[in-house]
């Protein structure tokens, strides 16, 4: 999702010790779990709603192409 590396991953797990210190690392450790547990409720809770609103053209909806990773601006104005 976020396209990270491991190294990247250590990086940024030593610049977190280093700004919050390691004693509140497990209390910031808990938020960021809880932030993101919200999220994913919240997009699963919007899914449920579009699938419920559209009905069987939900299905029928080829979202691949509307992947913004597909999509190379430099091709795009090469092509403008």
């Amino acid at each position: 999702m976020f396209d990270i590396n491991g190294w990247e991953f250590v990086i940024l797990v030593v610049a977190a010790l280093l700004v919050i210190g390691p004693e509140r690392m497990p209390e910031y450790s808990a938020k960021l779990a809880r932030l993101v547990k919200q999220v994913r409720g919240l997009a699963d809770a919007a899914k449920v709603q579009l699938r419920e609103q559209m009905g069987s053209e939900f299905d029928d909806v080829d979202w691949k192409q509307y992947d913004p990773r597909q999509y190379d601006p430099r091709r795009i104005v090469r092509e403008a």
